[in-house]
């Protein structure tokens, strides 16, 4: 069984520095992929893909190109998988999946430096505390004891660090034993999401809306002043460029721009500790299945009064979630249709209430006087619904 760990780590000064080089370098890689074989389209020449482009790169283009030499000195496979992420990119452009694939770009902190497990002798060596990294050596970790260490039975096979918000963080694949199987005893849950509050279960269980706590709206009040700030220092710099050149207010922008990213940055570990803990609590009951709607985030974010909360809530990011850690534990995840009317139809007789508007949060049927919270009814027919098609 494969999976992947994600931790923050705490490179030295050189390390940070060798990790940064080695990030400039993939991106570089990535950006020069693309623009090689774009000018071959306009040409008229064959498209080249990843491990032709490798070929003609080390023996080609860097014998015409001496200067580019300096890309000899990083790790080799972070180079080769740069070639390879880009040409994936522009094959889901030939096969109508994505569009054409952007250029990776320092502002935006894309790249990373990828290493691997390179034949079945070879071990990245793992310890409680740090573990040892291709051109890098040994890396601490800011969280002990997360990554498992048990060569004979987990094996790194690769892995990539990333740099976010001034933190740099790795993520590496796991082979690991399978996890033994264990009876599904639990009642079927059934999950109603919102925006009033972002899940309420059939049990009646409900889990608030993290947006509207004081500590998010503290933060996101914090990260549009910095927001106009950085406007008017950029705009402030825009116009001290055109007279005098290169100025001091550089690194003041750069760093309003680090405050942003890092709130940033707050506000995502918020949501993922909320919807894991969650997850966490909904499948350590080990139901006998998890249904859920199959919501068309895409189509509700049209709606624009509304749009900013749904992207607030992260429904997708909940839902993929769920269906990872559910199958790691053969629970089944059934998800409702999306044009069944779980929210109008009375959970104890079928009666479809077409009159029902969204204020009333209180679910009154006229055909046989059930009363429930308009919910928890739709959360009851979620668990219910035969119109279901399973997450994997």
């Amino acid at each position: 069984m494969l999976l992947t760990y994600k931790i923050e780590i705490k490179p030295t000064e050189k390390q940070a520095w060798q990790i940064d080089s080695h990030i400039s370098g993939s991106r570089w890689a990535y950006n020069l992929f693309l623009d090689i074989n774009r000018q071959r389209y306009e040409c008229g020449y064959h498209y080249m893909g990843a491990y032709e482009f490798s070929k003609w790169f080390n023996y080609e283009y860097l014998e015409a190109n001496p200067d580019d030499t300096w890309i000899k000195d990083l790790y080799a496979k972070s180079v080769k998988q740069a070639f390879i992420d880009a040409d994936t990119a522009m094959k889901r452009f030939f096969k109508k999946l994505g569009g054409f694939p952007h250029w990776r770009s320092f502002k935006r902190g894309q790249g990373s430096y990828y290493f691997v497990k390179n034949s079945k002798a070879q071990i990245i060596p793992c310890q409680r505390h740090r573990i040892k990294l291709p051109k890098l050596g040994w890396v601490r970790l800011k969280e002990f004891g997360y990554i498992p260490t048990d060569a004979e039975h987990f094996v790194i096979k690769q892995g990539r660090i990333k740099f976010k918000a001034g933190r740099y963080y790795l993520t590496c694949l796991v082979e690991q034993a399978e996890l033994p199987k264990s009876e599904l005893t639990g009642e079927p849950v059934g999950i109603d999401l919102g925006l009033k509050e972002f899940a309420i279960l059939n049990d009646g269980t409900l889990y608030h809306n993290q947006n509207k706590s004081s500590r998010v709206r503290s933060i996101r009040k914090r990260l549009r002043r910095l927001q106009r700030k950085m406007s008017r220092q950029y705009q402030a710099l825009k116009a001290r460029r055109q007279k005098e050149g290169k100025s001091a207010t550089d690194l003041n922008l750069a760093k309003t721009q680090r405050k942003v990213q890092r709130l940033y940055q707050q506000l995502t570990n918020i949501q993922s500790d909320y919807q894991n803990k969650i997850i966490a609590t909904v499948v350590r009951t080990k139901p006998q299945w998890v249904a859920l709607e199959d919501l068309n985030v895409k189509g509700m974010m049209k709606n624009r009064y509304l749009a900013k909360a749904i992207s607030h809530q992260g429904f997708y990011n909940f839902r993929n979630k769920l269906a990872t850690k559910c199958q790691q534990f053969d629970i089944p995840v059934h998800l409702t249709g999306r044009f069944e009317p779980t929210s109008k139809l009375c959970h104890q007789c079928g009666h479809k209430k077409v009159d029902l508007k969204l204020k009333d949060r209180v679910y009154e049927c006229s055909n046989c006087n059930y009363t429930k919270d308009r919910d928890i009814n739709a959360a009851l027919n979620i668990r219910d619904t035969e119109n279901f098609e399973l997450a994997y």
